[in-house]
């Protein structure tokens, strides 16, 4: 008999709940997880963990599950309800700067207060892996997708002006990550 893993209990778990309802945003998801499988060498055992954390990230959008209208914390707490691994949960609250859409949405002391932070080397690669997806799963780089986000809510909408007022994070991000990536490769990284 084989043990499950968590990217075996992940992965139908986020079928389940965004495939038929929203298949675009199941794509999405799908691909932010192959992005997690591209970098899993620069997180050593916390691979897997990206892995789930990133095709779990938007189930808070499934329509069963959205109570707040802020995908992150919905989705977060669903995963908490059923019991995930608690770095998971925290990652899925924490993803792509959400903080400063809670704070936009007068959500931050309670996304703060019942979801602390992940590592930071997990949240900038879950950014990372996200920002660098399309809503249909392909490849993109995040300049292109944070303007396509903006594009698709509007300038003046909250995502929008969230959005922007993340890029500088988010492109750090990136560049955190693809510097892990590029010492990893030369063998001049040092251990987490």
């Amino acid at each position: 008999m084989t043990t499950a893993t968590l990217t075996d209990w992940a992965y139908p778990l986020a079928e389940s709940l965004l495939a038929e309802p929203l298949p675009r945003r199941w794509s999405h998801c799908l691909g932010v997880a192959e992005r997690a499988r591209a970098i899993a060498e620069i997180l050593g055992p916390d691979a897997e963990l990206l892995e789930a954390a990133a095709v779990l990230h938007d189930i808070g959008y499934a329509p069963d599950l959205a109570k707040t209208g802020f995908h992150p914390l919905d989705g977060a707490r669903y995963l908490r309800s059923v019991g995930a691994d608690e770095r998971v949960v925290r990652l899925v609250a924490h993803h792509s700067c959400a903080w400063m859409e809670a704070e936009a949405r007068g959500l931050r002391d309670e996304l703060e207060a019942e979801f602390p932070r992940e590592e930071e080397h997990l949240a900038d690669a879950l950014c990372f892996c996200d920002m660098n997806t399309t809503p249909d799963g392909t490849p993109t780089n995040p300049v292109d997708r944070i303007n396509e986000i903006a594009g698709r809510y509007g300038p003046d909408s909250l995502i929008g002006q969230f959005i922007r007022r993340a890029e500088p994070e988010i492109l750090l991000c990136t560049v955190r990550v693809l510097t892990r990536v590029s010492e990893v490769k030369a063998g001049t990284a040092q251990p987490m």
